[in-house]
């Protein structure tokens, strides 16, 4: 009987909310980590025609740039800022905190996986495009 080599991990969808007082949102990217792992990323895509039938007005390149923000505090090093000195935990957590601005966070969900990499370009397949 082989062992499972499976570990558990945590996401949350990024969501844009182009009128925050209108609460519509589009997906547009997924954070994961895995704690066994020490692994956090995030994967985004944009869909600028949803986005902007919600809102033809919405900042497409200002939803871009929090979007690569949040993919930089993932990667750590220099693209982290003040996070680059936190463990994968930490980032992951500071993401997922609840704000009211343009790119949320979303409920945090769990699940088991063997490659949280691979895990995290199927949800993005699956939930985001």
């Amino acid at each position: 009987m082989s062992r499972s080599t499976r570990d558990v991990y945590e996401y949350a969808l990024l969501r844009v909310v182009p009128r925050v007082e209108r609460g519509e949102c589009i997906n547009a990217g997924v954070l994961v980590y895995c704690r066994a792992k020490s692994f956090v990323a995030a994967l985004t895509h944009l869909d600028e025609a949803r986005l902007t039938a919600l809102d033809p007005r919405a900042d497409v390149a200002g939803v871009r740039a929090a979007l690569r923000a949040v993919e930089g505090v993932c990667a750590g090093g220099d693209a982290a800022g003040q996070a680059a000195g936190d463990d994968a935990g930490r980032r992951f957590r500071w993401l997922i905190a609840p704000r009211s601005t343009v790119v949320q966070p979303g409920p945090v969900h769990t699940g088991l996986t063997e490659d949280p990499a691979a895990e995290a370009g199927r949800l993005l397949d699956l939930l985001v495009r």
